[in-house]
């Protein structure tokens, strides 16, 4: 299972693949925006996708819909800051199978991550 990490903090994409370690996941790559994200994902086609929503050059959610273009069953899980329920409703409506509210520990993203295994 592929999974790339996406986020422009690079503290939280470090945490993110620590809290993640002792699962089965490959760490395909890790994006610090949404063009960055895109690139990567074309070249390794990952399972999965954690993603950020509010980032330079392209935002999360636009990013995303680009991916599930390209690869249609990608499970997303949104892990942003962002609370408001019009971004929650727009990300899940345009294909992101869980939205995990920022900050979050290793035991809150792990509960996410099973939430959008199949």
């Amino acid at each position: 299972m592929k999974l790339l990490i996406v986020d422009d903090s690079t503290l939280i994409r470090s945490a993110i693949e620590t809290f993640l370690k002792d699962m089965p996941f490959e760490i395909v790559g890790q994006a610090a925006n949404g063009l960055e994200a895109l690139e990567l994902f074309r070249q390794h086609l990952p399972d999965y996708v954690t993603m950020d929503i509010t980032m330079p050059e392209m935002d999360g959610l636009k990013a995303m819909k680009e991916m599930l273009k390209i690869k249609p069953d990608t499970r997303i899980l949104i892990a942003s800051a962002i609370s408001n329920q019009a971004t929650i409703v727009e990300a899940l409506a345009s294909g992101a199978k869980h939205y995990l509210n920022k900050p979050f520990n290793g035991e809150k993203l792990k509960a996410a991550i099973q939430k959008i295994l199949p």
